[in-house]
């Protein structure tokens, strides 16, 4: 055999394995650093605002968000300081001309203090969000409100549900790739037992995860207990969402994915190769498993990232050839690994066949990742300054690596050469069960002719049934080493084994990122939500003091001059008022009286006279002016000169 001159991993697997180990480590750390999902819907304003102090109760509270979001009958809570409700549950959706505004009504009464408002909701993407601000009436007080320190998706609920996540993309990932290399790259394998194997784990792994995943949607997104995974109220409450919806049709379709490979590890395995009943049964398993493939891919679309923001229509269809060739491409990967590992006699046609189909599953990768980034991030600087960017940049590096090391791959894919029939025939007798993989079969195979040739007695029982077994393990161990010799024979095989070993290490920390990026907030989306809060900073005026001139005229002796008024910090809560009068030289001028009041005509808010008290000719003041709310603001000032001369004038201020 002709000496293997490509670039080697080395001659023993210690390389490759403690790179797998690494690479698991990493894939531990990222799900550990995981924790809840990020909030993909942001509160960017609320009224009244946090810490605000109002003189009066307000109505109601609105809270304004960054985008669309689920909210339930007990979504908004607002707390006396006692701990007590006080709102009336009633939630209305005020939104209006794509602004995302919900409000809740509060009862009548409410006494002074520090009121807690608390919301939960769940994001259009399906994932939670919640938060919390105080606001108070009359002036702020201590208050006895314990909120959980849970997070909405967070806790043992959380962690589950993210198990759960990444199994199920797992297993998508093992049944469509571990089907697809099959009809497409190894048709033989259809009978190999450690590839029936691969395959049927993924359909288990997805179905169990996909009701695990129903099953802990309802505390995942309100209670946070795992306790109420058996409510079935909140269970029925879950189908009535997008994402309930998704979860059942991925169900029915796996029942549809159930069929189809038992089709394909059934009458298809049985036919024999190249006649044109198995190919007419190929191509229907590989129409039907495509359309199977792509709706439960299609769940994922639906209920996602992909159907909200920019271009749902365009990002959908993208999302599914997007997971439909990490599927080709990943348990396309794993399925190789099976078979080198397991099947000594492996085609190098199949090799060469998935290497085909693993660059077209590159391309197609590259196209649609391009679209989903550009989606996803918007700009270069949401990649680097958002933790969605960061990630993604991580995904970008290990696919790279993942690129060169199936680089090297295929240069020892190029070079292998099939197992000659000299180099077979001393495993000839266990080829059937080799191919399996299975030393257990092996054994049971050899223990069986050793049976055989053991001498019987009359009755047909063997004369040394000890001795038979004995001899059927030592034959056992004989083929089983025989058969890993031949398999490790070929240094090409040896080698291409250990490069898509580190190949599938790389994958399993892909996939965990990608599943991390599934619950992390969009780059776009941060951005968004920090430029709209920027923006409503910007359009208030910065907190200090605001001052206006008014100048007056009472039409008596010494009437005319201008008041000047001026207000700190002008904005919602306590505020200190100061009032000069002047005269049209700039004296200060001692009108017996004046009066001031503020009213809010957009909210049908006021007057509210404040009567300041004289500090000096000319000057009055007053502290503690509380102005309950936000807007442009009234303000009326009337000065009387003498008896019988007064006037009023008036301008307007802004509030916050």
């Amino acid at each position: 055999m002709t000496t293997a001159t490509a670039p080697r991993l080395g001659a023993s697997p210690v390389r490759p394995l403690s790179a797998l180990v690494v690479l698991l480590g990493t894939l531990i750390g990222l799900l550990a650093a995981a924790g809840p999902a990020s909030a993909h819907a942001a509160l960017i304003a609320s009224n009244p605002k946090d810490g605000a102090v109002v003189a009066t109760a307000p109505a109601e509270v609105t809270l304004t968000f960054s985008e669309q979001i689920a909210m339930g009958d007990d979504s908004i809570r607002v707390l006396e300081p006692s701990g007590k409700r006080a709102d009336t549950a009633r939630i209305r959706d005020l939104g209006t001309g794509g602004t995302v505004m919900y409000g809740v009504t509060l009862h009548g009464g409410l006494p002074d203090g520090t009121y807690t408002v608390a919301w939960q909701a769940v994001s259009a993407d399906s994932h939670p969000v919640s938060g919390a601000f105080t606001f108070s009436i009359g002036a702020p007080s201590a208050s006895t409100v314990a909120l959980p320190d849970q997070q909405a998706g967070g806790g043992a609920v959380g962690v589950l549900y993210g198990i759960a996540r990444y199994a199920a993309y797992a297993g998508f990932v093992l049944l469509a790739g571990g089907a697809a290399f099959v009809l497409l790259c190894w048709r033989r394998g259809a009978a190999v037992r450690p590839v029936q194997r691969l395959v049927v784990t993924g359909w288990v792994t997805l179905t169990a995860a996909t009701l695990a995943m129903l099953l802990l949607r309802g505390p995942y997104t309100a209670s946070g207990s795992l306790a109420d995974v058996a409510d079935l109220g909140a269970l029925g409450d879950v189908l009535e969402t997008k994402t309930g919806a998704a979860l059942v049709s991925r169900l029915l379709l796996l029942g549809a994915a159930a069929l189809f490979v038992a089709v394909l590890f059934g009458a298809y395995a049985r036919r024999d190769d190249g006649t044109q009943e198995k190919r007419d049964l190929a191509f229907g398993l590989g129409l039907g498993g495509t359309v199977v493939a792509a709706g439960i891919a299609a769940t994922w679309a639906l209920s996602e990232h992909a159907s909200t923001g920019i271009q749902p229509g365009v990002a959908m269809p993208v999302d599914v050839l997007h997971l439909l060739a990490v599927a080709l491409w990943l348990g396309g990967l794993v399925t190789l690994l099976t078979a080198l590992h397991r099947v000594p006699d492996v085609e190098r046609a199949a090799v060469l066949r998935f290497s085909r189909v693993a660059f077209a599953s590159v391309v197609v990768l590259t196209a649609t990742g391009i679209y989903q980034s550009w989606r996803q991030v918007g700009s270069w600087s949401a990649l680097t300054g958002t933790r969605y960017g960061q990630l993604l940049l991580v995904k970008i590096g290990l696919v790279v690596v993942m690129v060169a090391v199936a680089w090297l791959s295929r240069r020892w894919t190029l070079r292998l050469t099939e197992v000659t029939a000299s180099a077979a025939a001393p495993a000839e007798r266990t080829r059937e069960a080799g191919e399996a993989g299975d030393a257990d079969e092996v054994e049971t195979a050899v223990e069986a002719e050793a049976a055989a040739e053991a001498p019987e007695t009359e009755g047909g029982a063997s004369a040394d049934p000890e001795r038979a077994a004995q001899l059927a393990r030592q034959r056992a161990a004989v083929a089983t080493a025989e058969r890993r010799r031949v398999r490790d024979a070929d240094g090409e095989r040896t080698g291409l084994r250990r490069s898509v070993l580190v190949e599938a290490g790389v994958a399993v920390v892909l996939l965990a990122v990608t599943t991390v990026l599934t619950s992390t907030e969009p780059g776009r989306t941060e951005e968004e939500a920090r430029g709209a809060g920027e923006r409503a900073a910007a359009t208030a005026p910065a907190a200090g003091p605001t001052e206006i001139s008014l100048p007056f005229d009472t039409g008596g002796e010494n009437g005319q001059g201008t008041v000047r008024l001026s207000l700190d910090p002008a904005q919602p809560g306590g505020n200190e008022m100061h009032v000069w009068a002047e005269t049209p030289g700039g004296d200060p001028l001692d009108a017996p009286e004046l009066k001031v009041s503020f009213t809010l005509t957009a909210k049908q808010i006021g007057p509210l006279p404040i009567t300041p008290d004289r500090v000096a000719p000319g000057h009055w003041s007053a502290s503690a002016v509380q102005i309950p709310m936000p807007g442009e603001w009234q303000v009326k000032v009337t000065v009387r000169t003498s008896d019988f001369d007064q006037t009023t004038v008036d301008e307007t201020i802004q509030i916050g």
